[in-house]
């Protein structure tokens, strides 16, 4: 067995290396990772970690049904919680349009027709 020791080692590739495998290894774990959560987004999860706020009038009964049993509300704590959530609302919504009111203030109106259609194609909770 004859060994040529001035024979150069092979060159090993630069995929075959152990850095690569190993940031290979991560990228392909973190996009894994981004999918699945995206999938589990779309399934309903947003729902559930996003929940509707409680001065929406569409999730106020449910909010208010959900506090009454957690607290064990009396009927007269639960109707005094309901008007307390309902002034919460009003004062919120005022906030809300005098917002958008003072902002209309400093726009042009190319500026307001840009910022109507964000309002809208925002995504509602």
């Amino acid at each position: 067995m004859s060994h040529n020791l001035l024979a150069r080692p092979t060159a090993i590739q630069f995929w075959e290396s152990p850095k690569f495998a190993g940031a290979g290894v991560l990228l392909l774990v973190f996009l894994c990772g981004a999918v699945a959560g995206a999938v589990a987004m779309n399934l309903g999860a947003h729902s559930i970690l996003h929940p509707h706020p409680f001065w929406d009038n569409s999730s106020k009964a449910e909010y208010l049904k959900s506090v009454t049993r957690q607290l064990d509300l009396t009927p007269d704590q639960a109707a005094q919680m309901s008007s307390i959530l309902d002034d919460f609302a009003k004062y919120y919504q005022t906030v809300l349009s005098d917002g958008k009111a003072r902002i209309f203030n400093i726009l042009n109106d190319e500026q307001k027709r840009k910022f109507e259609k964000m309002l809208k194609e925002r995504p509602r909770n």
